[in-house]
């Protein structure tokens, strides 16, 4: 469970693109429907002029906003909030929605900046390798800095608004709902979407609130009111018709529309993957025109120019049923309508709700569904013949190999007479099993979890006791570090704040889950403080990892190892020490080159400077009989590794 709430928390476009959508939307309404629109606006910020802004489609808001307009809205709604009620709410009163407003406003300029276009794999290859690797450098540089990008932003934004990262984490409101079956009708599908305890949509959600919007519009325009009640109308409608929008232009994000089935890796990892590679699509309305569309943080123009139309036309449906300027969206009056914006949490619910008899949708209300669902994508089939290709992420529990080469520096050896540095060479072979939940919120994330057992084996260091045995340039007992072997255990796990601190407040979990999964998401992003969360170049991702992994190797468990110890006495023979030690050691910079995900394997390189203590234990002499044991100390050394990592996901 908590797994699967983590992971799939996969949202569409991000704050910036959002409230794009909705600023062009609102720009290309004509004049009597911009007069209706504006004077909507004025009597929904009565009495909260300070926090929302004049216009309610602000075009020239730059950095750090000091308002929040109605554009914005539909990036609150469903990403920082779980109703209407609550999303105008937050919006209006909140202490921490500006600084939400001013990371966007950031990740937008951050983003401006960076072209989308297909990845070098996706395109025809020069036949030129100098060419090829050229593009592809280029390629990862500009996804480097997205990646960064949005880093910087989830950081920030997990900070002003702690349930950013799991408040969509528990259900698929903002996918597409697949489609059963070929013949589909529009209607058909707009109907199935609402039905009562279908699973939580997209589409159904746009359509519950926008109904709820019509209803509120209807009322303004049928009814005798008081100032006070036709403003507080105007704030609910425009609330409601907000907080659907943010679901329509959901549906325009490729990642989306490929169908929300399959376990968690599966959904994650098709939604990551058409988002970043674009998605051909057709619409509802249909014809041989076909449109490709992107995702979460690529939009483009085209993909921008298509959605906006479609969140015009819904606009400009709950307006005209204000002003009444056209008779075929006359819409039933609807005097049961609640004045405050709808309560229903798409966050807590996982189907769609029954409505009131009174405020269900009638005959009337779906040719206006229809027309705006004319607009959008055709949803991709559920499983069986003819669905789209998916493809998986790196969640989910796995086994796996791991064998490394590593060299290290000594300080000295064990025994206090021998102070030299030296080199010492390993190997290691080990079997892992874990939990991948890699990329919680984006690619910058690390939330793997895992343990693994194995074998170590180490050469004899360089630094030796020449000044005991003469001549001597070689050979195990003349090292000051012998060679060895042991058995190796390593585990690994993100922490909040300290190392391991989710594991010994795993118990928390029983009692307060929401505020352990939290813990957990900002854990796997980077943890409190941000300082683990990976940082993208073009040629692969460096991460701070001091304290989220320890190794453990036991030297000498199949019989104590042996060195060669000075005598106690000037001139004397040296003495033959047995030994066991324990050895920790504890990576420091992680680098990972960028890999593929193929299918339920993964196998990739990662470059790892670590440091490491060897602490002896046990010691005895055994040669000659009766001499003193010298004080061994411990020996502390620094090094890099490379590990070749293979994993199986289930």
């Amino acid at each position: 469970m908590l797994l699967a709430s983590m992971s799939s928390a996969s949202l569409a476009w991000v704050y910036p693109e959002h409230r794009e959508l909705a600023l062009s939307a609102v720009q290309g309404l004509d004049n009597d429907h911009r007069q209706v629109f504006d004077r909507l606006w004025q009597d929904a910020r009565t009495g909260d002029e300070a926090r929302l802004c004049a216009l309610g489609a602000d075009s020239e808001q730059g950095l750090t906003p000091a308002c929040i307009d109605w554009a914005a809205l539909t990036a609150i709604a469903g990403d920082h909030s779980c109703s209407s009620r609550e999303m105008f709410e937050t919006a209006r009163a909140s202490n921490w929605i500006l600084n939400v407003a001013d990371v966007a406003a950031q990740l937008k300029l951050d983003l401006s900046s960076l072209p989308v276009t297909a990845p070098p794999e996706a395109s025809e290859g020069s036949k030129n390798l100098v060419t090829d690797a050229q593009r592809n450098l280029e390629s990862q540089a500009v996804r480097a800095r997205r990646i960064n990008a949005l880093r910087t932003a989830d950081i920030r934004l997990q900070r002003a608004d702690p349930a950013y990262a799991t408040r969509a984490g528990s259900n698929n409101a903002h996918f597409l709902l697949a489609r059963p079956r070929t013949d589909i009708s529009p209607l058909e599908y707009a109907q199935l979407t609402l039905l009562p305890d279908s699973e939580l949509n997209a589409i159904g959600v746009y359509a519950f609130f926008h109904l709820s919007a019509l209803q509120k519009a209807s009322r303004l325009r049928h009814e005798q009111l008081t100032d006070a009640q036709r403003k507080a109308l105007a704030r609910s409608a425009l609330a409601d018709e907000a907080f659907a929008l943010h679901f329509l232009q959901d549906v325009y994000a490729s990642g989306h529309i490929a169908g929300t089935w399959g376990d968690t890796s599966q959904r994650k990892g098709t939604h990551d993957f058409y988002n970043q590679n674009g998605l051909e699509a057709f619409t509802w309305r249909g014809g041989n025109r076909s449109v490709v569309l992107m995702g979460d943080a690529h939009m483009r123009s085209e993909d921008a120019m298509v959605a906006a139309s479609a969140v015009r036309e819904s606009l400009q449906q709950v307006l005209d049923t204000v002003s009444g300027r056209a008779g075929s969206r006359d819409v039933p009056p609807a005097p049961m309508a609640p004045a405050e914006p709808d309560g229903f949490d798409v966050c807590g619910n996982t189907t769609m709700p029954r409505r009131e008899p009174a405020l269900r949708a009638q005959q009337e209300h779906f040719p206006l569904f229809v027309t705006t669902l004319g607009e959008t994508p055709v949803p991709g089939l559920g499983p069986g013949l003819g669905s789209m290709p998916r493809f998986r992420s790196e969640v989910g529990p796995f086994v796996g190999l791991a064998g490394t080469i590593d060299g290290r520096a000594v300080n000295r050896g064990f025994v206090a007479s021998q102070s030299a540095n030296g080199t010492v060479g390993g190997l290691d072979l080990s079997v892992r099993a874990g939990v991948g939940i890699d990329g919680v919120m984006g690619d910058a994330g690390d939330g793997l979890v895992y343990a693994s057992l194995g074998l170590r084996s180490d050469l004899p260091s360089s630094n030796r006791f020449n000044d005991v045995f003469q001549g001597t340039s070689s050979g195990n007992l003349t090292a000051a570090i012998p060679a060895r072997s042991g058995i190796a255990l390593r585990f690994r796990m993100p922490y909040y704040l300290i190392p391991g601190d989710l594991l010994l407040t795993s118990p928390l979990f029983l009692f307060k889950p929401k505020a352990y999964k939290d813990m957990a998401v900002v854990a796997g992003n980077g943890g409190l403080l941000g300082l683990q969360s990976g940082w993208a170049t073009s040629i692969g991702r460096f991460q701070f990892v001091l304290g989220r992994e320890l190794g453990v190797t036991f030297y000498g468990r199949a019989g104590d190892d042996q060195l060669i110890a000075p005598s106690d006495q000037p001139g004397g023979l040296g003495r033959l020490v047995r030994f066991k030690s324990t050895s920790f050691d504890l990576p420091i910079l992680e680098f990972r080159p960028y890999r593929a995900f193929s299918n339920n394997q993964s196998s990739s390189v990662v470059f790892q400077l670590f440091a490491a203590a060897d602490v002896p234990r046990g010691a005895s002499t055994s040669y000659p009989p009766g001499a003193p044991t010298p004080d061994l100390r411990t020996v502390w050394s620094l090094g890099l590794k490379i590990v070749f990592d293979w994993r199986y996901y289930y």
